[in-house]
């Protein structure tokens, strides 16, 4: 139930459904329909929201691509007393999507701050994915090309935590096979349309999920990539750490096939730099 408080002025964060409408929060509701005025990053997605809850509350875009020129009219807004609730498409603003600079420039302004909790996307898949939760990392998008990839999971292989990614459908395959060659044998899932009619998580080994969507057509839907926290691996005999460097040297430069070989291995960045440089031809 709404209560009579007024909303307090500031800047209100504000996390709506990942799927089903009926997912969002009372307190969700209360500060929508009470704000001033609603920042989205797509005025059209918030508008069926509004139109479900049968709220009429000012809504203006705030993106990627307006962010810079908005935000100056936001902050002088706020700094006048109005109350302002920032939305993105689905979930928590913030994660991987827009607000940062927003919340960054209120904060710098001396306006208050607050959020109203609700749907992550990536947390609703670390609840279903069977992967240990006692520690996680979310990392957000990777690289869309593979060498960079690569290198992004080199840098996190030594992470003893659960990794979290959102990814794209078309991605999808692609990304998992890197994380097969880089991280080596682990526990994984993959997450997709949570909360909605089609909900599914698909778990297996990095291997088999890369086989698995190699061979099918790209999933609908927004996608979460989750993969276990590494295992002890046993030590790589000097031939096999040759073999890996060869290989990593033909697609990457020096420094990212030391990186790459270090999260395959274990071994010390420094040393497998040096050997590399001796392998280059």
């Amino acid at each position: 139930m709404r209560s009579d408080k007024p909303l307090a002025p500031g800047l209100h964060i504000v996390a709506t459904p990942i799927g089903n409408l009926g997912d969002i929060t009372l307190r969700a509701i209360e500060t929508l329909a009470k704000a001033d005025l609603i920042a989205a990053e797509d005025t059209r997605v918030a508008a069926k929201l509004l139109r479900h809850l049968g709220l009429e509350t000012p809504v203006v875009p705030y993106h990627d691509h307006n962010a810079q020129t908005m935000r100056p009219h936001l902050i002088e807004r706020l700094q006048g007393g109005a109350t302002i609730a920032l939305v993105s498409d689905a979930g928590t603003p913030l994660v991987s999507d827009p607000g940062l600079k927003l919340v960054q420039a209120a904060l710098d302004a001396g306006i208050p701050v607050t959020a109203a909790p609700g749907p992550c996307a990536a947390i609703a898949a670390l609840t279903l994915a069977g992967l240990p939760t006692d520690r996680f990392c979310f990392c957000g998008f990777l690289p869309p090309k593979s060498a960079a990839r690569q290198t992004a999971l080199a840098d996190l292989a030594a992470i003893p935590a659960t990794l979290l990614f959102y990814e794209g459908p078309s991605r999808l395959a692609a990304m998992l096979g890197d994380a097969a060659q880089v991280l080596g044998k682990r526990e994984a899932a993959v997450a997709r349309e949570l909360t909605k009619l089609h909900e599914e998580v698909v778990r297996g080994d990095l291997a088999d999920l890369a086989a698995r969507y190699a061979m099918l057509e790209p999933p609908r839907g927004e996608l979460v990539v989750l993969i276990g926290p590494p295992t002890a691996q046993p030590a790589a005999s000097a031939q096999d750490v040759d073999a890996l460097l060869t290989a990593a040297l033909q697609t990457h430069r020096t420094k990212d096939a030391a990186t790459l070989v270090a999260a395959q291995t274990g071994l010390p960045r420094a040393s497998l730099y040096e050997r590399a440089l001796a392998l280059k031809p």
